[in-house]
């Protein structure tokens, strides 16, 4: 009886040593894959999904074939990645055998100067938009309690220290393209386009002033500081050239 006893004990101590070995491969965590695609979820805007991954608003629009005003809906897959669609050879085929109209060379003249005169405004206003001037100001008055970082997904802008319900700015002149909370990790969250170039975003509001679509001028109230998404009153305040982070504090007088 006693060795019987002996030897399951033996068993039971001999299996608990076992149950510590190693996980087998079949339990082990998976290797990360690498995103290369979006289902557009409620909330969503090709603005805010192009923030989410650090692109260029247009380079995911081209990709995916998305004209302006860049309308997406709930459900549709957005390629990150990838080579932007050309046009049929058919279409431009089409366009190179289209027939030539005759015309007097001294009218072609006239009316070439007329237009190369009338159009140039209209282009160096392009231009100008183009460029990415932007006449800066800063967002909130505040202590900056956390700094930019390259290449540190936590510290993709400033962090400037305030209180509840304090006016938070618009730092250029713009349009709203974003106003929400879908981001995670952003709470309230505003989008300003400033240009072609330019973006910037403000964080962890209490309350949204402003809309999507809004005209709003630098050193405008679009905001109340707050903190939605974080553990602390504070703005977090970023902008993106092309789509890419950069330091405000570069670009803030």
């Amino acid at each position: 009886m006693f060795k019987i006893l002996g030897l399951l004990v033996l068993l039971q101590a001999v299996s608990s040593c076992s149950s510590h070995k190693a996980p087998s491969s079949s339990l082990r965590q998976p290797p990360s894959i690498k995103i290369t695609h979006h289902t557009v979820g409620k909330g969503d805007t090709l603005y805010s999904i192009a923030w989410r991954y650090g692109k260029d608003f247009r380079q995911l629009a081209a990709i995916n074939g998305i004209r302006s005003p860049y309308q997406i809906y709930p459900g549709q897959r957005i390629r990150l990645a990838g080579s932007v669609p050309t046009k049929s050879t058919a279409s431009t085929q089409k366009k190179q055998k289209a027939p030539v109209a005759k015309a007097n060379p001294k009218t072609t003249q006239t009316t070439t100067a007329k237009k190369s005169l009338t159009s140039s405004p209209k282009r160096q206003s392009t231009a100008s938009r183009r460029s990415g001037s932007v006449n800066w100001r800063w967002p909130a008055k505040g202590k900056v309690i956390s700094h930019f970082r390259s290449g540190d997904p936590l510290r993709k802008g400033v962090d400037i220290a305030g209180e509840k319900g304090e006016s938070v700015l618009a730092a250029a002149d713009g349009t709203v393209i974003y106003a929400g909370s879908a981001l995670r990790g952003y709470g309230k969250l505003l989008i300003v386009k400033h240009n072609e170039v330019y973006l910037s975003a403000y964080a962890h509001n209490h309350r949204l002033l402003v809309k999507e679509g809004s005209r709003v001028k630098a050193g405008q109230r679009i905001a109340e500081l707050g903190s939605s998404g974080t553990d602390r009153n504070k703005l977090h305040f970023e902008i993106r050239k092309n789509g890419q982070p950069v330091d405000p504090l570069a670009y803030l007088p």
